[in-house]
């Protein structure tokens, strides 16, 4: 028995200090594993979050691209609208423009008919009752009143100028007139008239009897008996429907 006891305690210094090394060195490794399974554990998560990452970037930049097509179209789209109205705006600006111009024409042709209008007016007592009966249903369309009438501009400038072609076709030729003029006795007879445009006139009945002379006047036309002249009135008469050769013929005229 005082054998085993004395191994015993020789022993247990032995064992103890064995047993306390192993626990010391036990404690770094458990700390390493530790420090090792965080550092796993962290790298899975960033990988994870890498991998996260990527996936959603990806689905980014394909949003990014639609959008940015969208937008493209969206700009295009009011590029388009920009020009169709700077085009519009151009248009409505020339269409403006013109219409003014045909206002402004309008309106000058109209003032210009007025004055037309009033200056045939007061020749109209000038021409003779032969031109006067030729013109009568062109001076029928003449308004009453040009600054109330409600007849086209136009239509107003083409009677104007209508009068005064007839006006200037009379007046730049001879026309011989049926008429009637009253003799000393004061009867009407018939005469035949010859006018030299708007220069003058003269007439004579079928006798040579009754004959004169007509000059235009700032109160019309006015006549003059002069039975002196009967014979040379016949004979230019005569002249002029070819019933007699050509020949020079005395005539009295008066030049105002």
């Amino acid at each position: 028995m005082r054998t085993a006891v004395l191994l015993l305690c020789l022993a247990a210094p032995v064992f103890g200090p064995v047993v306390g090394r192993a626990a010391d060195e036990t404690a770094p490794l458990a700390e390493a594993r530790e420090t090792v399974a965080q550092w796993v554990q962290t790298r899975q998560l960033i990988s994870g979050t890498k991998t996260g990452w990527e996936s959603d970037r990806e689905t980014l930049e394909q949003t990014k691209a639609l959008f940015e097509r969208e937008l493209a179209q969206v700009r295009e789209k009011f590029s388009k609208v920009s020009t169709h109205s700077s085009v519009a705006d151009q248009e409505r600006e020339t269409a403006e423009a013109r219409l003014k111009r045909q206002v402004d024409a309008l309106e000058a042709g109209a003032a210009l008919a007025a004055q037309l209008e009033d200056k045939v007016r007061s020749v109209l007592p000038l021409l003779p009752a032969p031109l006067l009966a030729t013109l009568k249903a062109v001076t029928d369309r003449l308004p009453a009143d040009s600054s109330t009438t409600k007849a086209a501009v136009t239509e107003r400038l083409q009677t104007v100028v209508a009068l005064l072609n007839e006006v200037d076709k009379f007046n730049n030729a001879v026309t011989v007139a049926p008429e009637k003029r009253a003799n000393s006795k004061g009867e009407q007879v018939a005469v035949d008239t010859l006018y030299l445009g708007l220069a003058g006139a003269w007439f004579a009945d079928s006798t040579g009897e009754l004959a004169g002379s007509g000059t235009p006047t700032a109160k019309g036309w006015q006549w003059k008996i002069q039975p002196e002249i009967g014979s040379q009135v016949r004979d230019v008469l005569a002249v002029y429907r070819s019933q007699r050769p050509a020949a020079f013929v005395a005539l009295p005229a008066s030049v105002q």
